[in-house]
Order: C-alpha cells, then sequence, then structure tokens
C-alpha cells in the first residue's frame, strides 16, 4: 500500500472512455459460486491474518539470532530486509489463500480475470494515468476546502529508508510489484467480482473502493490515520475498477497501480520529494 499519490481515469470526449461503467467485456459474476459476503469475510480475514504470521515469522527469525529486544526491535522497525520478508511472506499468504479459495469452488484465476495480458492492457493503464491524478488533486482540494483539519499534508509510514543499490531494489518489489499484484488480485480480481453477485454495478464499486481506502488509514501504527491516503486509494480504486471492466481483465488495473506505485517510488526514493 503506497503514499497518497493519484491514479488515472477517463473523460466522456471522443478521444476518451466513458466514465460510466462498461458492459462490454465485464466480469461475469453470475458464473461465481461463492456468496459475495462471504468474499468480504474472506478479504478481511487473510488481509489481517497474512499481516500477523509474517510478523510472527519475523519475529521467530529474531528470536533464532538470540538479539535483545531492543535489538530485536530496531532490526524490525529500521531494516529494510525486515520489511521486505515481511510483505513478501504477507503478500504470498494472500496469493496462495486465494489459489486455495479458488481451487475449493474448482474455479482458476481466470474466473477474477486474468487472461492473456495485451498490448492495449498496457496502453489503457498508462492512458488513465493523468485523468486519475487531475481527479485525485481537484477531489483532495475540495475535501481540503470542506474539512479544514484534513492534514493533506500528512506522510504515509512505508517503513523504507534504502541507501545502497540492492536495498533500492528490494523496496521497489515491496512497492511497485508486488502490492499492484496481489493487491488488485485480491480487490478488484476476487472481491469486486464476487460483489458484483449480490449487488448492484456502481454498488459493488463504491464498497469495494471503501474497504481498498480503510486498509490505507494506517489504523494500529500509533500515528494519526492517514485520510488523504484513504481518499487517494478510494480514487483510484474507482478508476481500477473502471479498467477491469473495460478490458474484462486485471491487466489494465495492475498496469496503473504499479504506475502509480512507481511514481511514489521515485519522488520518494529517487529524487527526494516530498
Amino acid at each position: 500500500m503506497t503514499h497518497p499519490m493519484p491514479s488515472t481515469e477517463n473523460s466522456r470526449a471522443t478521444v476518451e472512455p466513458d466514465l460510466a461503467l462498461p458492459q462490454t467485456g465485464a466480469p461475469q459474476s453470475k458464473h461465481i459460486p461463492w456468496n459475495p459476503w462471504v468474499a468480504v469475510a474472506f478479504v478481511v480475514v487473510v488481509y489481517f491474518l497474512s499481516q500477523v504470521i509474517a510478523a510472527i515469522a519475523l519475529s521467530l527469525y529474531t528470536s533464532a539470532q538470540h538479539w535483545t529486544t531492543a535489538q530485536s526491535n530496531d532490526w524490525l522497525s529500521s531494516s529494510i530486509y525486515a520489511q521486505f520478508f515481511y510483505t513478501l511472506i504477507a503478500e504470498g499468504l494472500v496469493i496462495v489463500a486465494m489459489y486455495q479459495f479458488l481451487r475449493l469452488y474448482k474455479r482458476g484465476w481466470k474466473a477474477i480475470g486474468f487472461r492473456k495480458p495485451k498490448w492495449s492492457d498496457l496502453g489503457m493503464g498508462l492512458l488513465l494515468a493523468p485523468l486519475y491524478y487531475i481527479s485525485y488533486l481537484v477531489i483532495v482540494t475540495v475535501a481540503g476546502l470542506l474539512v479544514p483539519s484534513l492534514n493533506v499534508d500528512q506522510q504515509q509510514q512505508l517503513g523504507f529508508n534504502p541507501i545502497g543499490t540492492w536495498q533500492l531494489a528490494l523496496t521497489f518489489i515491496s512497492l511497485v510489484l508486488l502490492p499492484p499484484l496481489v493487491e488488485e488480485t485480491l480487490m478488484r480480481g476476487y472481491l469486486y467480482t464476487s460483489l458484483k453477485k449480490g449487488l448492484p454495478q456502481l454498488a459493488a464499486a463504491l464498497v469495494t473502493s471503501v474497504i481498498f481506502a480503510s486498509a490505507h488509514l494506517q489504523a494500529g501504527s500509533g500515528a494519526p490515520l492517514l485520510w488523504v491516503a484513504a481518499i487517494d486509494t478510494f480514487v483510484l480504486s474507482l478508476f481500477l475498477i473502471w479498467l477491469r471492466e473495460k478490458t474484462g481483465s486485471l491487466w489494465a488495473s495492475i498496469t496503473l497501480h504499479a504506475l502509480k506505485n512507481s511514481v511514489a517510488f521515485l519522488s520518494l526514493f529517487i529524487f527526494h520529494l516530498t
């Protein structure tokens, strides 16, 4: 999950797609055999449980090293390697859980939006990026005017401070490669497709986006709730869902999500912008 940076969407002129959720190529939720509210419970449980297991795994590692409590806490909070393996374990567990769930219902990845990628998926993801950023900036500006207490400059605590090539590479994998793939699989693939079975399309999109945004509030981090990131990811999710519907697959959504995270990565760790 990333910093409050925008994503992309469409406009309505002849050179840009219509913003209404399209029907052509849309995921076929009627073929989903499980209850949509089971999907909501599954997402919540898997999201939290994967993080708990990842944290336990790293704690067991520090115990095996016979480090003091201070040494363990310092490594867990400041080591790039700790952050990388935490992300890798947590994201890996989500994919394993998804695979087992689909296998239980005798379904494959195609059921939630995976097919052979096309060049047009890349193009659609890139096309929507400017529109997402513009939409986010407009919405967060209006939100700041309506709610003066909203801290639009609050920074997300990413836990990474790379100082070398290898550390930059691990940070890139942890922020730019893994989250777009796993989050799109879980949220726009599994959750949104499942919710469409029991809800109108717009309602399914809104519920999915609210859940996705809630996961970026940084609740439990000790810092104030990160409302600006929640606004950002809510807007981003709507664009990602539009791509999911327009293309009938997750690849365009993954492209846009990865592009958004790439901008954050470059801004924070290459150009050192705030």
